[in-house]
């Protein structure tokens, strides 16, 4: 049903109306009005498959509302056809207009999903993929000057406004998924906003389900929505349990294995809380499956995560004497490929995930379990076949939350926020925020920015906030690669960022294989620290690409190196490489080794990085992080973790990422206190909180103010001392972090 529109503007005729030439929704077309050739027999036949979908019942509504509406909220569960037809409907409005307000962009939350999709899509439009429909995510991009429909990624349309901010390229956009309220997703909706008070040829199509839905129409207006509702015919049984967490995971696993033994039909699809447990879980399913009676039929556990390259594989032509039960095993990250399988007979859900929540107030990011929403509840349930079966591993009387929680409001949002520095120069000058972001948030993203010399006294991005902005990093990361430039290492630190911004190498050793694979990693470390050790693995990578009997598979293989991350981290150095050479910024040689070279490592490292200072109080590893004055721990995986302490603990570190959770440090480097001083003069000064730390760097810089300083200390501590009847001056005291 329709619910309000605009005044009409573009009078696009009826099928059945049109007069000879004109073009009309529809598909009884000989030839395909977007390559000029015949169709194909398969087309029909996809054609006769489309038409049964649910969404076909409201195609002339969606039709007449994109006609008359800047803005068309469509809410329509999974598998309605949703994502593949409307965004098809959307090309031929284009089309229908010559394309002279542009060509139709659909966005995704998830590479894979975007992919997927504009694989599916050119077949039904009977088309290649590459030139009439493409997709565009990071570090791969399949278009061409021929596309009129690209399914591209979030993030990506965010990237594409940095040249194109009023996104004229484009005459409708389609924003799919908009209930999973990325980041990315949250903001582009608040830009389209502006974008279309500039831009009033351009149409928003935006796609989703639950109460977001409601939320939207309040943000954009009396727009028109249509609802799609399917309903859900799975059996629905709730757990009568209260268990934790740990209970869900083996609850899941002792449930697919009863539903395996009852010998009942069907693939399982379980939904697990954290990406973890995924392939603990699928090593435990692939031993207890071995166990089973052979009149069973095997069991097949397939792992389904973001490294994921594609749908599951086919089940083998071989005749089997009973075919494998599918188990299909995914976290939230996972979700979507759950969708590339036909439906499955059972599905289990956990109930809870493990989600990142970043603390503004210590810059720290804090793993927290919660609830899935209920939102995402009722869509899980769409994936099982009519007649299955739902468990849900919760009571019946549990309260989730109704839809899914911004990710803007539990993120580090200083990335965000210098991009949105950067539409404010291109004229867009608001964002109009579904969820605004926590104010303390906000102030500490302008904070960091400033100290990173990306903000003008005016508080508008610097010349060096500019090219930040162009830099795919995040910001910290980005000044320090542009201070690499400086101090002529930017080979290296080109590798550094692609290896901090991929997914971590190392791999999960085998059980009774952690020793063999501490022994191979401590091979490739570096006496430097963290930072020059994925440096060295990186350098180790690239050689074996060039042994000739010798693959860079098989020497991952015998690292316990993950080869798809540093394939990827391959491909993100390049891209960063490229971007360096577009905007005019000088690429030195390397000379990875020398002492030279680490010191200007060190250097470039401390520009951005200056704020993620530790020393070590006692000598035993317990870093004291100058910045928030918490106490924390060396992760075990540093080369100065548990396994390494032959290397020494250095007492001053630099670390890239704080885990509050976990109450560690992340890829920690060893530095020299004068070299923080030298990098950072502003920032110690005025804005280091005080601390004895912070007195030891000030001795450093002014040994004489430093010997008045504690004369003065003294005689003060002799008074104090006097008047509390001879009761000692306590010392100072360190804030702990109180794990949650």
């Amino acid at each position: 049903m329709s619910e309000g529109s605009d005044p009409a503007e573009p009078d696009v005729r009826r099928e059945g109306e049109r007069s000879p030439g004109s073009f009309a929704f529809g598909d009884d077309l000989e030839l395909n009005r977007f390559d000029g050739l015949p169709f194909s027999s398969r087309y029909y036949k996809l054609l006769k498959e489309r038409k049964t979908l649910p969404v076909w019942k409201v195609k002339c509504e969606f039709e007449d509302a994109l006609v008359s509406s800047h803005v068309v909220i469509v809410s329509g569960t999974a598998r309605t056809g949703t994502s593949t037809q409307i965004p098809q409907w959307c090309a031929e409005f284009c089309l229908s207009a010559r394309y002279q307000h542009g060509v139709a962009a659909c966005t995704q939350t998830s590479r894979r999903r975007a992919v997927d999709l504009a694989l599916r899509v050119a077949d039904e439009m009977d088309v290649n993929v590459g030139h009439e429909v493409g997709y565009a995510i990071p570090l791969e991009t399949c278009c061409s000057s021929d596309t009129v429909l690209r399914y591209c990624t979030d993030d990506m349309l965010l990237r594409e406004m940095l040249s194109d901010p009023f996104l004229e390229h484009y005459g409708v956009i389609i924003v799919d998924q908009a209930h999973n309220r990325t980041v990315s997703t949250d903001i582009l909706l608040g830009l389209l906003r502006d974008i279309l008070l500039h831009r009033p040829e351009l149409r928003v199509v935006v796609l989703a389900v639950g109460p977001t839905v409601d939320r939207l129409r309040r943000h954009f207006g009396n727009v028109p929505l249509i609802r799609l509702e399917a309903s859900c015919t799975a059996e629905v049984v709730h757990s009568t349990g209260t268990g934790t967490s740990q209970d869900h995971f083996y609850s899941a696993l002792r449930l697919v294995l009863e539903l395996h033994r009852s010998k009942e039909d069907g693939d399982v699809a379980v939904f697990l809380a954290s990406d973890e447990e995924v392939p603990c879980a699928y090593r435990i399913l692939r031993r207890e499956g071995t166990r089973l009676g052979v009149d069973l039929g095997p069991l097949e556990p397939v792992v389904l995560g973001p490294g994921q390259s594609g749908p599951p594989p086919a089940l083998s032509a071989q005749p089997t004497p009973k075919k494998p039960r599918r188990v299909y095993l995914c976290s939230r990250q996972g979700e979507d490929l759950c969708w590339a399988a036909e439906a499955v007979g059972f599905v289990i859900d956990a109930g809870v995930q493990k989600k990142m929540v970043y603390n503004p107030r210590i810059r720290a990011n804090s793993e927290a379990l919660q609830p899935i929403s209920q939102c995402q509840a009722d869509i899980r349930k769409q994936l099982s076949e009519p007649g299955g079966k739902f468990f849900c591993l919760y009571s019946e009387e549990k309260q989730l939350p109704a839809e899914n929680s911004p990710q803007i409001l539990e993120s580090n949002i200083t990335a965000t926020v210098l991009f949105l520095k950067r539409m404010e120069i291109a004229g867009l000058r608001q964002c109009d925020f579904i969820d605004r972001p926590d104010p303390e948030g906000l102030m500490q993203a302008l904070e960091e920015l400033d100290y990173l010399a990306a903000l003008d006294d005016d508080g508008n991005l610097s010349e060096m906030g500019i090219i930040m902005s162009e830099i795919p990093l995040e910001p910290q990361l980005a000044k320090a690669l542009l201070a690499s430039c400086e101090f002529d290492c930017v080979s290296e630190m080109l590798t550094m960022a692609a290896m901090l911004s991929a997914p971590s190498c190392f791999l999960e050793p085998p059980a009774g294989m952690t020793r063999e694979a501490a022994l191979c990693h401590r091979k490739l470390q570096h006496p430097e620290g963290d930072h020059f050790t994925l440096i060295n693995i990186y350098n180790a990578f690239k050689q074996s690409q060039k042994e000739p009997y010798f693959s860079a598979e098989k020497w991952c293989q015998d690292y316990f190196l993950d080869h798809s991350a540093l394939t990827k981290a391959e491909a993100i150095r390049s891209e960063l490489s490229d971007t360096l050479h577009r905007i005019e910024l000088p690429v030195s040689e390397p000379s990875f080794g020398t002492k030279a070279n680490a010191l200007s490592i060190r250097r470039a490292l401390l520009a951005g990085f200056f704020m993620q200072i530790a020393r070590d109080v006692d000598g035993c590893g317990n870093y004291f992080i100058l910045t928030h004055k918490h106490m924390a721990q060396v992760h075990p995986l540093s080369c100065y973790g548990a396994q390494s302490h032959k290397m020494g603990l250095p007492e001053w570190v630099v670390f890239h990422e704080y885990m509050l959770s976990e109450n560690c440090m992340r890829t920690v480097s060893q530095i020299s206190p004068r070299e923080f001083i030298q990098m950072a003069p502003l920032y110690f000064f005025y804005n280091l909180p005080p601390s004895e730390s912070k007195d030891i760097l000030q001795d450093m810089l002014d040994p004489d103010g430093s010997r008045k300083r504690k004369e003065e200390k003294q005689t003060d501590a002799a008074l104090s001392s006097d008047g509390n009847n001879g009761c000692a001056v306590a010392l100072q005291t360190y804030d702990r972090c109180a794990i949650q």
